[in-house]
């Protein structure tokens, strides 16, 4: 796949009886991405080091059938669920909503519970878990897959009819981007994100999560209560292991002995992005992750309000990679730009409603380089 930026499409395999494609996005320096129609799966990323060698840098699966037996929460239908999300778009509300209730324009609504009293990525049957309809756009952008699912009004409890369309386009500059438009019938919530699980050495460094670089545009985060919930309003990171403000390795401070870093067995956690304001802003650099040893960088650009770090720490040898690779706690992070947790019942939190007469328009672009030595 030399020259200009291309899409292939092909086969792979099925879910519950739908057939699922696999879209190969290439440009002409090389850097090959795979993307699924089947949860808008990210499954392969490739680009090179600083000595030109490519390799992939995500965490992956083999088949389809793995991503549904794994991504899934634990819930009736597939009860040897993990709750993973390998590389899924995750909706229709990523992140916790706590004891799966809110209230929206005076009437009460209940997502199911998958997450112990919360519900977690939209309930126990999320996006990720949904065959979306592919197509490729027809423009001069860069190598693109357009996605659509269009999620009935009560579907795992959500008002409104809400009709998504996620757009992938890798272009010549290595950048990768995620752009999200959704529509509602009816006044509901939304909070979108791509829950991709990057290892920059490629699976080449032992505990992947530490041994990469980590800055964070944000000077303060949200602590967490033993669900995982919001304690409250924002705090400062200044003098705690959440203060990424300067690039620091993530296994500095992940083992500290604090309450928070406990409770969640390492980083999961959401920053509240610099000036992000109302999660109404521009696209703006919300973090840089470096891997010294490859000389692998990301730069993670969004316009969204927060940044949900998660280090892997649920992670416990029960998924096998595509390489035969058991995936262990660290072995790979996720970046989630997002709305805060539990918004839907936090007045004071960024709003997460959409109404009839509005357009939900939120972009990631992860952007991929080398350093030096």
């Amino acid at each position: 796949m030399g020259g200009a930026a291309v899409v292939e499409e092909a086969a792979w395999g099925q879910v519950a009886g739908h057939p699922v494609s696999l879209f190969t996005l290439a440009n002409s320096s090389g850097t090959r991405v795979e993307i699924s129609n089947y949860g808008g799966i990210v499954r392969r990323v490739e680009v090179p080091d600083r000595d030109g060698a490519l390799a992939n840098v995500v965490l992956n699966l083999a088949t389809p059938e793995d991503y549904a037996r794994h991504n899934p929460a634990p819930c009736a239908a597939v009860p040897e669920g993990l709750g993973l999300y390998f590389g899924a778009i995750i909706g229709r509300y990523a992140n916790r909503i706590g004891g799966g209730c809110f209230e929206l324009e005076g009437q009460r609504f209940t997502v199911p519970v998958n997450d112990g009293g919360n519900a977690l990525h939209g309930g126990a049957c999320g996006f990720d878990q949904k065959v979306w309809a592919a197509s490729v756009p027809d423009h001069c952008g860069g190598a693109s897959i357009r996605l659509e699912y269009s999620s009935e009004a009560g579907e795992m409890g959500f008002p409104g009819r809400l009709t998504t369309v996620a757009t992938y386009t890798l272009d010549e500059g290595n950048r990768l981007s995620l752009h999200f438009e959704a529509v509602t019938t009816a006044t509901t919530v939304v909070n979108l994100t791509n829950h991709t699980y990057w290892d920059l050495g490629a699976g080449r460094c032992g505990v992947a999560a530490e041994s990469h670089s980590l800055q964070v545009n944000a000077g303060r985060y949200l602590p967490t209560d033993a669900r995982l919930l919001p304690t409250g309003d924002p705090e400062t990171v200044e003098g705690t292991a959440f203060d990424f403000r300067q690039p620091r390795m993530v296994g500095e401070r992940i083992r500290d002995a604090g309450t928070q870093l406990l409770r969640a067995r390492g980083y999961d956690h959401c920053w509240v992005l610099d000036g992000q304001g109302n999660g109404k802003g521009g696209l703006a650099l919300a973090a840089t992750l470096e891997h010294p040893a490859s000389g692998r960088r990301m730069r993670l650009w969004t316009t969204q309000p927060g940044l949900q770090f998660y280090s892997g720490n649920f992670l416990d040898g029960r998924a096998v990679g595509a390489d035969g690779r058991a995936y262990r706690q660290g072995d790979g992070l996720a970046l989630e730009p997002q709305h805060f947790p539990d918004s839907p019942n936090r007045p004071t939190f960024p709003g997460t409603e959409l109404r009839p007469a509005e357009i939900y328009d939120h972009t990631i672009v992860f952007e991929m380089s080398v350093v030096g030595p």
